[in-house]
């Protein structure tokens, strides 16, 4: 990832932090927010990571073809 972009221990320092000075732990303060932006940074690469691969959704057989359930 990216030098710019919140990653997991990123968000684990911030909560730790936070936690310990007795900061904001609500869902709406800035930890919550680090572990949200974390998780949707891991969750992007690891569909980066997929398409690279060759792994993503276009990749795999079987697509709609007709049959059932196709717009009519």
């Amino acid at each position: 990832m990216g030098g710019d972009q919140m990653t997991k221990s990123d968000a684990e320092r911030i909560q730790s932090t936070q936690a310990k000075s007795g900061g904001d732990m609500s869902s709406k303060g800035f930890a919550a927010r680090a572990q949200s932006a974390a998780a949707h940074n891991e969750a992007a690469q690891h569909v980066t990571d997929q398409k690279s691969k060759g792994l993503g959704p276009s990749a795999q057989s079987g697509g709609s073809s007709g049959g059932a359930g196709g717009k009519k």
